[in-house]
């Protein structure tokens, strides 16, 4: 073989290798177009078959939004009517009796919306004080509607506590619609309502019985309210009062209360103290002084401490009378009686101490202990107030 022939054979084996290899190269980038075809066919398959879903998705989602927001409208107008229910039940609990609510009574014109700390109140122990054969215990309480409160364990607190006589106010309630069975056994029974039906009135159970029963001063224009019951024992008078407040609309009874419904009671506790001594008990609507409320700056002309009604109240004390709980607790503070049903004033002992026993200045020998709150029976916004006094 010539040196030319061997030359163009060479030449031909490397054009026959340069075309393999161009062939390899091609389908190689055949084989790597295909494969991107290929997956560019599957994304926008993907793609397509997300777009057909996405409608669906949303509607899912809005279908569910919908559905979510008319359940929480649901929620919120269960929730603002059971408000109203509460707010409607709670106001009608407070205005059964609007000429002598004390609701009106300012607590704390500084309250914020910040969580304030309760006052907890103990469980009373009703075996306390001690009460002896030779003695006698009376209990005071403004039951606030005498029918509301036999709902709420009346007889269940009167059998724990056995009380000798129990003088109730703001009774609200007819003689006539007083049935005997309702009553705590063992206790003889008199009631007295107002001539204007469903409220003021008083009432008593008595256990020990009085040599008498007296309704009324002896004046028609205050005994037509029914707020005094008077019984007799052999050592003294007690006398069970409901006195009237000065009004909650701009102090409107507050001259009736002081210039006259004061003047004759005063004459009618003289009488009576004449003759033997007397212990006056009941919500006597005064708080006598700034200790005997929570706020006394603000309430300097609310119903129960204006400078007028506890002017008055002294002049009684002056005649021979003695406040028989700041006789022994002349500087205990936050010692309260009632407390209003809004803003929560009981849990936060936000009170009045309105309601006391007031004996003559001669039987106080014959009171050995203090007068005692039952701060932890419910029922009314008033809690009951007891005195145990020797016999003798």
């Amino acid at each position: 073989m010539t040196t030319r022939t061997k030359k163009l054979k060479m030449d031909e084996e490397d054009n026959l290798k340069e075309e393999k290899e161009v062939e390899k190269e091609e389908e190689e980038d055949y084989s790597e177009t295909s494969s991107e075809e290929v997956n560019s066919s599957e994304e926008d398959k993907k793609r397509k078959k997300a777009v057909k879903k996405a409608p669906a998705k949303k509607a899912a989602a809005k279908k569910a939004a919908k559905k979510a927001a008319a359940k929480k409208a649901a929620t919120t107008k269960k929730k603002s009517k059971d408000e109203d229910e509460e707010k409607e039940d709670e106001e009608q609990d407070e205005d059964e009796d609007e000429d002598e609510e004390k609701v009106t009574k300012k607590t704390n014109t500084k309250a914020t919306t910040t969580t304030t700390t309760s006052v907890s109140i103990a469980t009373d122990n009703f075996d306390e004080p001690k009460v002896e054969d030779n003695q006698m215990k009376v209990i005071s309480w403004n039951v606030a509607g005498f029918k509301s409160v036999l709902s709420k364990g009346f007889t269940e607190y009167v059998e724990k506590e056995k009380p000798d006589v129990l003088c109730l106010q703001e009774t609200k309630i007819s003689p006539s619609d007083i049935k005997k069975d309702q009553l705590p056994k063992g206790y003889e029974y008199h009631f007295i309502a107002a001539d204007k039906k469903g409220h003021h009135g008083t009432g008593v159970l008595i256990k020990k019985k009085p040599l008498a029963v007296t309704f009324g001063i002896g004046i028609d224009k205050h005994d037509n309210e029914g707020r005094v019951i008077t019984l007799e024992y052999d050592q003294f008078y007690i006398v069970n009062t409901y006195i009237p407040n000065a009004g909650t609309k701009g102090l409107q009874r507050l001259d009736y209360r002081i210039k006259e419904w004061d003047v004759d009671f005063q004459a009618y506790l003289e009488k009576l103290n004449s003759n033997k001594p007397v212990i006056w008990c009941g919500d006597l609507n005064v708080a006598h002084t700034e200790i005997d409320l929570k706020n006394p700056k603000t309430n300097q002309r609310s119903a129960g401490f204006t400078i007028e009604e506890r002017t008055s109240f002294s002049k009684f004390l002056e005649k021979g009378y003695v406040d028989s709980y700041r006789h022994f607790n002349p500087g205990k503070e936050g010692s309260y009686t009632f407390w209003s049903y809004m803003g929560g004033g009981r849990s936060k002992n936000v009170g009045w101490r309105l309601d006391y026993f007031v004996v003559s200045k001669r039987l106080m020998d014959s009171v050995k202990t203090s007068p005692f709150h039952r701060t932890s029976v419910m029922g009314s916004d008033h809690c009951p107030i007891g005195i145990v006094v020797d016999l003798n």
